[in-house]
Parts: C-alpha cells; structure tokens; sequence
C-alpha cells in the first residue's frame, strides 16, 4: 500500500463543526499492527450490503449516503491507489483505477477542517446540499470540470479526474469565489478542505 497516512493525523478534531473522525480508519498510532487484523475486502463488504461493488461504486454510494444513514461502524477513508475499509479490528483495501484518482472538495464560508485523505463516513463539511459552481482546469488550459451543482448532505462534492494532473479548483457562491491548488498525483490530497469563497 502507498502512503498509509493515519487519517486521524490529517483530520483535526478540534473544530467544533464535526469533522473528521478521531479514529483513525488506518491503522492507528494507538493501534499496534497486531491488533489490526487484514481481512478480504469480501468480508467486510457483507456486513454493510456492499457485496459486489467495486472500489469506485463504493465511494460513490458512501459519499451521498446522507449523514443521518451513515453506519458508525464502518470506516471508509481514500487513498490516492486504495479505499481502505476499517470495521472494528478487521481492515481491508480495495484497488482504485490507476488511471483516475478521487478528489472530494467541501467548499467553505467560515468554518473548515484538515483533512488530506478523505472520509467517507466521518468528515462533515460546512456547506450541506448547497447550490454552488465547480470549474476545475488543469495546467495546460484544459477543462476538467465546469458545472453547477449541489453539495451532498456530508458538504462535500466528489470528482473522478485523470491522474497525474496539476491545476486549479475555483468554486463559486452567490457571488462569492475561492480557489486552491490541484494535484491529482500519488502525492496529492483526497480531500480538499482549504477551499474558502469570500
């Protein structure tokens, strides 16, 4: 696996807006390795109704989930390469296409989170099933995205984009604008949380 960064590292805790969860989906710092036992993403899969579903469709279904039908004991974080499963102590990876990588944005006016790989099930963004424009254009001029559209209930908007880009993501408000990098390479965050429009 690439980059098993602890997701409780990268999502603070501290905000009063609930974010990120503070347990780690990853193999925690808390956890030693021997307590985290590998299993088939299979096994995992059943539990929550997933059978079948590859990693793409997963993350698609979990991101709209509203907040209020999310399972607590599951936990799905994205990797550029992987979407990690945690359930309890049982953990499984599921491949994600080498040639796309999953970038989900939540907008913000006032009140954010950190976060770099992104939460399915825990991390809230500030702007719920709200109105907004989505314009993202890599380094050579080229339009990825350009759409209006409307935040899911978790306050986030998710995108399949190429991998390997760099570029720009602007989103737009009621007249208010913001706009921050791009990166969609190995080192690139799956959750974009620095966005602010003002």
């Amino acid at each position: 696996m690439k980059r098993l960064i602890s997701l409780t590292a990268a999502c603070a805790a501290a905000i009063s807006l609930s974010a990120c969860s503070t347990e780690s989906p990853v193999a925690s710092e808390a956890s030693s390795d021997s307590e985290v036992q590998q299993v088939s993403a299979d096994d995992i899969l059943a539990k929550f109704n997933l059978s079948g579903k590859d990693g793409t469709q997963i993350i698609e279904e979990l991101e709209q989930t509203p907040k209020d039908q999310r399972d607590k004991d599951l936990h799905a974080s994205i990797l550029p390469d992987e979407l990690i499963l945690t359930a309890g102590e049982q953990q499984a990876s599921l491949p994600l296409p080498e040639d796309k990588f999953y970038v989900s944005i939540a907008p913000y006016l006032t009140q954010t989170h950190d976060c770099f790989n992104h939460s399915l099930t825990t991390c809230t963004g500030e702007l719920s099933q709200e109105d907004i424009h989505v314009t993202i254009t890599d380094d050579s001029g080229e339009e990825l995205v350009n759409e209006d559209t409307t935040t899911h209930d978790n306050g986030f908007i998710g995108y399949w984009l190429p991998a390997d880009k760099h570029g720009t993501i602007t989103v737009t408000k009621d007249g208010k604008s913001g706009e921050v990098p791009l990166d969609t390479t190995d080192e690139g965050a799956t959750c974009v949380t620095t966005l602010q429009m003002a």
